[in-house]
């Protein structure tokens, strides 16, 4: 199982670990600090031994990591691990504006579906079933996240089950979710943020998460 150092520390940019395992093109690392797809969250971007890493993807608990095919490495190596820490930051401060939003929307809508999401660098999303334009929320979703993230409250992060890798996070008061992506240590981190309503067929409303300069 490869450990998940992100997990531990989401601020840390470099990692020395070794080459756990190599298929072609395809490699598994003993620990990482490097992202990989799950929840809606993007993966992060970076290098592996100085390789691009091209794509990143949960296999069971372990994570594989496909790098350019004349990468070279072998199983045993040491190799340097990097992230582009502006990506990671905008991921982490997005995901969490998202689990925001969500929750919020939960607390204002009673009953509604969510259908969708995703997290990019340079937005977030949520589809949710619905009939009927979402946008009269936003003014009462928009002042009771622009007071959480006031507020500065901790963000708390940690297992449910570590044996099953199932994690969850926290802001006392306001709410508790299972969620293995990456955050942010305080909701005053996320700075403003700003919604935008999109129609993407009958019956579905998607709220677009932004954040402000």
């Amino acid at each position: 199982m490869t450990k998940k150092v992100f997990w531990e520390d989401p601020y840390q940019t470099q990692l020395s670990t070794r080459v756990a395992r190599v298929e072609n093109e395809e490699i598994m690392l003993e620990e990482t600090i490097f992202y990989a797809f799950s929840g809606g969250q993007e993966s992060d971007a970076g290098t592996i031994g100085g390789y691009p890493v091209i794509s990143a993807a949960k296999h069971g608990l372990d994570i594989v990591y496909t790098l350019p095919v004349d990468h070279g490495l072998q199983p045993g190596q040491p190799v340097k691990v990097r992230i582009d820490w502006s990506r990671r930051y905008r991921l982490m401060r997005l995901h969490f504006a998202a689990e925001m939003v969500l929750q919020l929307v939960y607390k204002h809508a009673p009953g509604i579906e969510r259908i969708g999401a995703h997290i990019s660098d340079d937005k977030a999303r949520i589809d949710f079933a619905r009939e009927g334009n979402i946008s009269a929320l936003f003014p009462t979703i928009e002042n009771e996240a622009a007071a959480l993230i006031a507020a500065d409250h901790a963000i708390i992060t940690a297992f449910e089950d570590e044996e099953r890798q199932y994690r969850y996070w926290e802001v006392v008061g306001f709410s508790r979710m299972p969620c293995g992506g990456t955050h942010p240590h305080s909701t005053a981190e996320i700075g403003s943020i700003k919604l935008k309503r999109r129609n993407t067929g009958k019956g579905k409303e998607r709220i677009e998460i932004m954040l402000g300069a």
